[in-house]
């Protein structure tokens, strides 16, 4: 089975002579060419000079081809934005974080960008300073890299969730011992005992489903109690969201954990300062340290100018001092060229990939209208309808689902979540929204039951 992604758009191809033509444009320098041959293998062909290119409709975001002494794979692309877009359906599309894309994209709010936005999608890692062996997972960035035995030539990449401060997820090296299907979530006595000071009484056991956290693949781990597991919670990937365990968007745990054996080498690591040597020139990728290592900050910075002036000797290049220091206050996450006249991040950006607008993002949220037969909930009201607009979106993007949007009433922008079932649904609805925002939401009848 391919790893390239599930019910995802993988690639942008070109039919040429019976092959599947794949064209991405590498850092915006040139062209490189890889097609599909008859067993679904990812072979390269020579580059070829830049050419005026339409936009591209699909791209790669997980399966990258690797030779052994490279540092860096994937290539920036960019998509306008329409009405209604927000960063988390964009990223999820094409196989981001949400700290990936909204990192990359400072200036766009991420729940309701402008029409016509220009967002950059940073498809372009640079691999963390580890063996290519079995699983490598890096914090800073929340990206995981699989390598996978029978393929050194590959690389395979997914955005994670994991653990909030106080609930960090483990360093260090392990395995994957046990892997479940539609596994049931033990609820440990820490997180009972959480929810309870929250006015949350969880049950001992949840069965599998959509209210499991686990999502429906889960592999354990060689640390006691910890997984790499899905999620029901979709839009926390690229997030500190879980209690310590790795979370996968649902579409990538299912090709991960159908390729990865038990056995299989993890590695955890904290790299918030990546480089890489990638067609002759310097990258570096900087990210925020996790809170845990923000005391580490000035070693880590350190350590990085050390080996800067390292390579710098061995290639025998100057480095961008200046650039250094930019690249590392932005800590965009962004591979940026560092050598001295390498094109700036803003050129990059202008010879990025461009993308086609999909009709529909993967999985993106639908809101049913509201019947005056249904049960709503009344959640809060706003005089900016950008701030209401804010919370309706959030509220869709909750896994499960709360349906939501604005209403205009009174010059007043009312948030209105529903449609739903009856009184109990309700109820349900009204906790969560206690629970994950804090906010005193209120039932509401159906207008039929009124008119009675």
């Amino acid at each position: 089975m391919s790893l390239s992604g599930f019910n995802k758009p993988a690639f942008f191809p070109i039919r040429l002579s019976g092959l599947v033509l794949i064209t991405v444009v590498l850092s915006g320098c040139q062209n490189m060419f890889f097609f599909r041959d008859g067993n679904e293998n990812l072979v390269s062909l020579e580059p070829l000079p830049p050419i005026n290119q339409p936009k591209i409709e699909h791209v790669e975001a997980h399966e990258f081809q690797l030779k052994d002494d490279q540092d860096m794979v994937g290539y920036l692309a960019t998509l306008e934005t329409r009405e209604n877009d927000t960063l988390s359906d964009i990223a999820r599309h094409f196989g981001l974080g949400y700290n990936d894309i909204s990192n990359a994209n400072p200036t766009i709010s991420p729940w309701t960008p402008k029409s016509g936005s220009r967002v950059l999608l940073p498809i372009q890692f640079i691999l963390p300073d580890a063996p290519h062996k079995g699983i490598i997972l890096n914090l800073a960035n929340m990206r995981l890299f699989y390598y996978p035995k029978q393929q050194p030539d590959k690389v395979f990449t997914y955005p994670v969730g994991i653990g909030r401060q106080g609930w960090n997820t483990p360093m260090g090296s392990t395995t994957i011992v046990a892997k479940r299907v539609n596994p049931t979530w033990v609820v440990p006595e820490s997180i009972q005992q959480e929810h309870i000071e929250k006015g949350d009484i969880l049950p001992n056991v949840v069965p599998s489903g959509p209210n499991n956290p686990l999502g429906l693949y889960a592999m354990q781990l060689g640390f006691p109690s910890y997984l790499i597991h899905g999620t029901n919670k979709p839009y926390g990937i690229g997030m500190q969201i879980s209690h310590g365990c790795v979370q996968l968007y649902p579409e990538d745990i299912e090709v991960l954990f159908k390729n990865a054996s038990i056995g299989l080498p993890v590695k955890i690591v904290h790299q918030p300062y990546l480089v890489a040597w990638h067609q002759n020139n310097l990258y570096l990728e900087a990210n925020e340290p996790l809170q845990k290592w923000e005391h580490e900050q000035p070693k880590l910075k350190k350590q990085l100018i050390k080996q800067l002036k390292v390579i710098s000797s061995k290639k025998n290049v100057s480095i961008d001092w200046k650039t250094v220091d930019d690249v590392i206050k932005k800590s965009s996450g962004v591979p940026t060229p560092i050598l001295e006249n390498s094109s700036d991040i803003t050129s990059l950006v202008a010879n990025a990939v461009e993308l086609v607008h999909p009709e529909k993002f993967y999985h993106q949220p639908i809101v049913e209208d509201i019947k005056d037969s249904d049960w709503s909930v009344f959640v809060a009201s706003f005089n900016d309808e950008i701030e209401a607009q804010k919370l309706a979106t959030m509220l869709n993007h909750q896994g499960p689902i709360i349906p939501s949007r604005k209403i205009k009433k009174d010059n007043r922008y009312h948030v209105i979540s529903g449609p739903f079932k009856n009184k109990k649904e309700v109820n349900s609805i009204t906790k969560r929204i206690k629970m994950d925002f804090e906010m005193e939401a209120k039932p509401l009848k159906p207008i039929m039951s009124q008119k009675e």
